[in-house]
């Protein structure tokens, strides 16, 4: 009975995983093409999401379908976006520990239902552990952190991207010590990086500007202090000098 349990519980981590990727297919064809083809487009990569969907649970899954499964149960990622109700109404309060110092953060759930929900449960599912700051932006207009990447290259994972844009300020003033969330040019484009800003920054808001999902309630300094070191390449924007590594990021 176990074995076949876990047998139905891979085929529809499976068909999940599968099926995001078909709409997420279907979401660039509809972007690239007129709106009545990209509809049919549309409907028909649905169509196969299901009927592929149907033969999954019909049978067992491959070993390489099983590899996806452990993959992504590997990376700390939810299998799926967690639900805006999981914040509504809620305020988190916790501490950032990075290699530096510890920055204590709050994530607003009535501002920012969606992003606070999806960051908790990052949080809580211990994703952050280990990861890097890799991005560090320090022009005379702005000033912020960038942390939250899986490899520390900047990338997203495709398999988990969510939206949409929440509590961003229309004039594109981000004051000290706001922590937002990172994304693509597409509002469905966030995932796991987020930002904070160490100085009192405007930000283009040429493509719907960008999440505020929270606060440093204490030691912004520290992020100073990091800032303060300079950028690797010597430019503006870059690596941080001193390598900058999340040990945990609590919130209650």
């Amino acid at each position: 009975m176990a074995a076949n349990r876990t047998n139905r519980e891979d085929r529809r981590r499976v068909a999940r995983i599968q099926a995001r990727r078909a709409f997420d297919a279907s979401r660039t064809q509809r972007r690239k093409r007129d709106n009545l083809f990209a509809g049919a487009a549309a409907a028909v990569v649905l169509a196969l999401a299901v009927s592929l969907q149907i033969s999954w649970f019909s049978s067992n899954p491959t070993a390489e379908e099983l590899a996806l499964v452990k993959e992504q149960a590997a990376s700390g990622l939810p299998r799926e976006v967690p639900d805006k109700s999981l914040a509504e109404g809620r305020t988190f309060t916790g501490s950032l520990a990075l290699g530096q110092g510890e920055v204590g953060v709050e994530l607003d759930g009535n501002a920012a239902p969606q992003a606070a929900a999806v960051f908790k449960t990052l949080a809580d599912d211990g994703y952050f552990n280990g990861k890097d700051c890799h991005r560090l932006t320090a022009t005379e207009q702005m000033g912020v952190l960038q942390c939250g990447s899986e490899n520390g290259d900047g990338k997203a994972d495709q398999d988990f991207l969510w939206g949409p844009v929440e509590n961003t300020p229309e004039d594109g003033f981000y004051p000290a010590g706001s922590i937002a969330v990172a994304r693509g040019a597409d509002g469905d484009s966030h995932g796991t990086q987020f930002f904070i800003v160490y100085k009192d920054s405007v930000i283009t808001q040429e493509t719907g500007g960008y999440t505020i999902m929270g606060k440093v309630t204490s030691g912004l300094d520290v992020v100073e202090s990091i800032a303060s070191r300079g950028i690797a390449s010597g430019a503006d924007d870059g690596q941080p000098n001193d390598r900058v590594t999340i040990n945990s990021f609590t919130l209650n």
